[in-house]
């Protein structure tokens, strides 16, 4: 007898939409970042904003299940951009801004390192970026060095990794100043903030 897939399911954690499921569809690679890493990063970013979020853009290059953009917006972000690639994913998403009727949420289906490149050539720049890729895909090293461009001065990227980051400062690097990092599990998560330069 086969086994009953069971979606898998999560829930926002702060903000208008609070406890709100978030349904979390079967496509490779996607795994979302687990409730305390959210609670955990979501800390860091309230106490870095005074909790005020309400002129703050986001971006998720990796947008999977929405779980990082939709607890954004739930807390008030002026602007949210979800890029993924998966199209399953993708109509999920696109059936939770509906549902939520959630206008500041912009979903985008298509390749994350293309999207951010048109993003560039667009002269868009956010308070945060969220990158949370399939792990031991090495994807981190062709998109970080494109967040430079596409962050505020000051802003940060948040990266969720199967690894601690090591940053090399005689590199790209050097851009960049570790704020927080901590390790739930296998999961290695690090807030990056951008150095004026």
């Amino acid at each position: 007898m086969q086994k009953k897939v069971i979606p898998q399911q999560i829930r926002i954690i702060a903000g208008i939409w609070k406890r709100t499921p978030l349904s979390v569809v079967a496509v490779p690679g996607l795994r979302p970042t687990p409730d305390r890493v959210r609670e955990t990063l979501f800390n860091w970013l309230d106490f870095l904003f005074q909790r005020d979020w309400k002129t703050k853009r986001c971006l998720d290059l990796f947008g999977g299940s929405g779980a990082l953009g939709f607890e954004a917006a739930s807390r008030g972000a002026a602007q949210v951009i979800l890029v993924e690639a998966h199209s399953l994913a993708v109509q999920q998403l696109d059936k939770l801004c509906a549902k939520l009727e959630a206008s500041q949420i912009q979903v985008i289906h298509g390749d994350a390192q293309l999207n951010a490149q048109k993003l560039v050539k667009k002269g868009e720049q956010f308070d945060v970026i969220f990158l949370d890729p399939p792990f031991h895909h090495e994807l981190i090293g062709a998109i970080l060095p494109l967040c430079i461009p596409l962050l505020h001065p000051n802003g940060y990227v948040y990266l969720e990794a199967e690894k601690a980051l090591v940053l090399d400062l005689s590199g790209e690097a050097k851009n960049w100043h570790l704020v927080r990092s901590d390790r739930a599990g296998k999961v290695f998560f690090h807030l990056l903030q951008r150095l004026s330069v």
